[in-house]
C-alpha cells in the first residue's frame, strides 16, 4: 500500500511519518515538501516537491495512493484570506484530486477550535460549531466544504484534537520555556478555565486508527488525552519534571487581551505576527474541553499517555535538543 502525507515536515506530520515508516502497512510513504525537509531529512520516504496548489505535481503524486493523510494547515495568520486559502481552498484541491485519482481513504486533521469553546460542558460531535477565531472559522469552513463534496466511493475521517504537545512542538513550548525561567503565567485562578490536551503519540494513534476505518462517507471525531486538566495541574507537573518552583503569575482574562494587543501591535512594526496575538488571546481566556467517547466506541481509540508522562517526555526532549 502507498500513503501520501501533507504537512509531513511539521510537528504532527513528522511524527506521523516516523510511525508510518516504522510500521508495515505501507511500502511507500510520499510526502509533500514545499521548502526544507526539516524533521524528514535523511528518512526513507518519497519526496514530492511542491505545495497544495501544485495541481499537476499533486495529480501525479496521488497515482496509486491508497491513503491520504492531510495534516498541513496554518495556525496563525493576520487575516481571514490567508486562513481560507491555506486551510479551505488548499484542502479542497487535494481532496478533489485524491478522489479523481482513486484514493479510497482520507484522514483530515481539523481542530477543537472549529467547534468552539466548551463553556462548562465538554464538546461532543453533535454540538453546533461555534468557532471564536479566524483559525477556528477556517477549520469549520474546511469541514463544511468536505461534507459538500459528493464522493460516494470515498471514506473520509475528520479528527478534531485540542492542544497538541510533545517533542518538536514550538508553540506550547513557549510556556515550558517560561517555566524553565521560573515564571508561570496562568490565565484565571488556575482551576478555571479547564482544557483538554493530547500528547502527540496519542494523536498519531488516532490518525492510524482512522485510516483503518473504511466506513463510507464523512465521519468526525474529537480525540484528546485521558483527562481534562487545569493550569494548576499543568504547573505542578511541569515544576516536578523541571525540578524548579516557578512563581505563578495569575492574569485576569481582560489583561490577557490587553497584553496581546500590545504584543501584536509592536510586532507588526517589524513585519512579524507573534504567537501571542489578539486571536490567540480570545481563545486563551475560554474553556476548551471535549469528549473522546465517540472515538473510543467507533475507532477503538484509547489515549495512553498521562499528563505526567507526556510533559516528562516533552521536557526531556527539549533539554536533549538544547531548547531548554
Amino acid at each position: 500500500m502507498k500513503a501520501f502525507v501533507t504537512g509531513g515536515t511539521g510537528f504532527i506530520g513528522s511524527h506521523l511519518v516516523d510511525r508510518l515508516i516504522a510500521g508495515k502497512t505501507y511500502d511507500e510513504i510520499r510526502c509533500l515538501v514545499r521548502n526544507q525537509e526539516k524533521w524528514l531529512a535523511d528518512k526513507p520516504y518519497t519526496k514530492v516537491r511542491g505545495d497544495l496548489f501544485s495541481i499537476t505535481t499533486l495529480r501525479k503524486a496521488l497515482e496509486g495512493v491508497d491513503t491520504l493523510f492531510h495534516i498541513a494547515a496554518i495556525v496563525k495568520a493576520p487575516d481571514m484570506n490567508e486562513f481560507k486559502r491555506a486551510n479551505v481552498e488548499a484542502t479542497e484541491n487535494i481532496i478533489r484530486l485524491a478522489n479523481k485519482s482513486g484514493v479510497k481513504k482520507i484522514v483530515v486533521l481539523s481542530s477543537l477550535a472549529a467547534a468552539g469553546p466548551s463553556n462548562g460542558k465538554p464538546r461532543t460531535e453533535d454540538d453546533p460549531m461555534k468557532p471564536v477565531s479566524m483559525y477556528g472559522e477556517s477549520k469549520k469552513q474546511m469541514e463544511e466544504m468536505i461534507r459538500r463534496i459528493h464522493m460516494p466511493d470515498l471514506s473520509v475521517t475528520i479528527l478534531r484534537p485540542p492542544a497538541v504537545y510533545g517533542p518538536r512542538e514550538d508553540q506550547i513550548y513557549t510556556f515550558f520555556k517560561l517555566m524553565n525561567k521560573r515564571i508561570c503565567p496562568i490565565v484565571g485562578d488556575g482551576k478555571k478555565p479547564e482544557i483538554s490536551m493530547i500528547y502527540v503519540s496519542d494523536l498519531i494513534q488516532a490518525i492510524e486508527l482512522a485510516a483503518v476505518n473504511k466506513s463510507p462517507g464523512v465521519g468526525t471525531y474529537f480525540v484528546s488525552g485521558p483527562e481534562v486538566y487545569n493550569w494548576n495541574q499543568i504547573r505542578n507537573v511541569t515544576s516536578k519534571v523541571l525540578g524548579k518552583k516557578p512563581v505563578p503569575l495569575y492574569i485576569r482574562p481582560g489583561m490577557v487581551k490587553r497584553i496581546a494587543d500590545v504584543v501584536e501591535s509592536t510586532a507588526s512594526v517589524f513585519g512579524l505576527y507573534p504567537v501571542l496575538n489578539r486571536e490567540k488571546a480570545s481563545e486563551m481566556v475560554l474553556e476548551w474541553t471535549c469528549t473522546n467517547l465517540k472515538a473510543i466506541k467507533e475507532l477503538n481509540y484509547h489515549p495512553l499517555v498521562s499528563l505526567e508522562e507526556g510533559i516528562s517526555r516533552t521536557i526531556h526532549w527539549y533539554k536533549k535538543h538544547h531548547w531548554l
